[in-house]
């Protein structure tokens, strides 16, 4: 990352109004939560298909459970909000962030203070019951019996989205809005290659927005789509990026 283009990102931040941010699994892992794909993800581990698809739930919920989900709830369970989280929120409260569109389903966006976030494939903070469709929080579920219960006897699941499910309506619809319309396009964090999340920043860009990528490494949004891409630690970036943009407001 030069100066030249960090100094570029905070011009465009400073002057925005109407900004959006696309979040993937990067800006959580200083929240001490693994990715799910790329080099250490989970999915190097495991087979979504075996134990993140809602057939292999359906099949054997007790499997699903005891492999995946038991231990995907101690960990989210344990997480907070980072640096990264709370930079987002003070973009926010200075008016140049209106919309959070997440990938992840830790709900630390909302923990950390976020007032609009659109979670795109659901959140593990509820679990909802396939029979009466009531919702519990996930840190109130007990796993005394697994896979766990509902009161009226029905499976848990999390409010999540598995493979194999739509996206909720809403939330791409909502997404799709808010990137036509948004005059900058943070992405931190994401792959850009789970669609449809990764067409967020194409439609921003089309509409006329900047998108300012950030992440460890490039992505297919790169070389095309980004107006500018900052690499590095996201908690880090974000962090000095809010720093700059306020030094940069406060100055005459």
């Amino acid at each position: 990352m030069t100066t030249d283009v960090f100094e570029q990102a905070v011009t465009i931040l400073s002057r925005a109004k109407r900004g959006t941010c696309l979040t993937g699994a990067g800006i959580s892992i200083d929240s001490g939560i693994p990715p799910f794909r790329g080099q250490g993800g989970l999915w190097e581990k495991l087979d979504p298909m075996k134990y993140a698809s809602i057939q292999a739930f359906r099949r054997d919920p007790e499997a699903v459970w005891n492999v995946l989900m038991k231990d995907m709830k101690a960990v989210l369970t344990k997480a907070r909000p980072n640096a990264g989280h709370t930079a987002l929120v003070e973009l926010e409260k200075m008016g140049i962030l209106t919309t959070v569109i997440t990938q992840n389903i830790d709900s630390l966006h909302q923990l950390a203070g976020n007032q609009d976030v659109i979670e795109f494939h659901g959140t593990f903070f509820w679990q909802r019951c396939e029979s009466c469709d009531g919702r519990i929080e996930t840190t109130k579920v007990d796993l005394a019996e697994i896979p766990p219960r509902c009161r009226c006897g029905g499976l848990l699941r999390p409010d999540c989205v598995f493979f194999g499910e739509m996206i909720p309506e809403e939330a791409l619809a909502r997404s799709g809005e808010m990137a036509a319309t948004c005059d900058v396009m943070l992405v931190v964090g994401t792959s850009a290659t789970v669609q449809p999340a990764s067409l967020m920043p194409v439609i921003a860009r089309e509409n006329g927005a900047a998108v300012i990528e950030i992440n460890t490494e490039p992505t297919p949004l790169t070389s095309s789509i980004a107006t500018l891409s900052l690499m590095g630690r996201s908690s880090v970036i974000l962090s000095d990026l809010v720093a700059a943009v306020h030094q940069k407001r406060d100055t005459p």
